[in-house]
């Protein structure tokens, strides 16, 4: 539980810190990004048939993409995605990397999620980009618009712009449906959306995707005063006395009904009324195409009647 919940503390730091500042460069001629998501110089190998993928959202990502039977090693919380090779190597740390192991691998590309460098290093994977490998950073996403950059990057990256318009174009449909449904509603619920649990509480303001997800099915977010991704107190969601409460927070045996019985929140409006609803914690947390899986939850959660 406590590995869980550091990575998701450190995952919400690095996503507050603000996302892709740089969409990656394209070289002239062939399409291909010439700087990684982060503006990292890159050069890319002629042909792409081994992939490293660390971190969750890189990886399905490139599953989705078509182009899981390439991946020859991912992190330890990439292992849950499917679409993987039975060999596939799920043994990485993305917050110490083994450059060396990496390297023994020799893979022609490796993605790499900003996170590895909660650990203070600049460039943890330098003694593989001096091998020769290529390595392509890809930060934490804030908005809906920067995982479809992140997409389209990849597809790119891939030679294959094509897979990721599609990817794209199938996601910005199930928005376009829950956004065209959710202008329907017309009775305003405000929601608290509890990433991590006591006595770790955590929860998310503007500037987030999940921010925009409760906005995009027509709630409203208690903390939206509020910037990133955020610590709350139990005084401070007792004040707001939200409508709706969802929790992600997967790592406990029963999430809703640790809220229910929390003490002190009997007072609180959700609870009153039951409506304490678990959201599942990989589609509502990764910046990937899978957060359309959260959002119908998130809309159905909150608005029953209308989804």
């Amino acid at each position: 539980m406590k590995v869980r919940v550091f990575f998701l503390v450190v995952m919400l730091i690095f996503a507050a810190c603000g996302g892709n500042e740089e969409s990656g460069g394209l070289v002239a001629g062939n399409g291909r990004p010439s700087v990684d998501r982060e503006g990292f110089a890159i050069e890319l190998p002629d042909e792409i048939n081994s992939i490293i993928s660390i971190g969750p959202s890189n990886t399905e990502v490139l599953v989705a993409l078509g182009f899981g039977d390439r991946i020859v090693a991912v992190d330890m919380f990439s292992a849950d995605v499917d679409g993987l090779a039975g060999s596939v190597s799920m043994e990485l740390s993305m917050m110490a990397l083994d450059a060396e192991y990496v390297v023994s691998l020799m893979p022609d590309v490796v993605f790499v999620t900003g996170m590895a460098r909660a650990g203070g290093e600049d460039d943890p994977l330098a003694p593989v980009s001096a091998a020769g490998i290529s390595v392509v950073y890809m930060p934490t996403s804030a908005s809906i618009a920067e995982i479809m950059e992140d997409i389209r990057f990849v597809a790119a990256v891939m030679e294959d712009a094509a897979a990721g318009e599609v990817l794209i174009a199938n996601m910005q449909a199930e928005i376009d449906e829950i956004s065209q449904i959710a202008q329907s509603v017309t009775e305003t619920r405000t929601v608290y959306f509890e990433i991590s649990p006591a006595p770790w509480m955590f929860s998310t303001g503007t500037g987030t995707f999940l921010h925009e997800m409760i906005e995009l099915v027509g709630a409203v977010n208690v903390f939206a005063g509020e910037e990133g991704w955020i610590p709350v107190s139990d005084e401070a969601v007792l004040a707001a006395d939200p409508d709706v409460i969802l929790t992600s927070s997967d790592f406990i045996d029963d999430p809703v009904g640790e809220i229910l019985e929390r003490p002190g929140f009997d007072v609180i409006t959700a609870v009153q009324n039951g409506n304490v609803f678990e959201i599942d914690a990989n589609a509502s947390s990764r910046p990937s195409h899978n957060i359309t899986i959260a959002l119908w939850q998130i809309a159905r959660a909150i608005f029953p009647e209308y989804f």
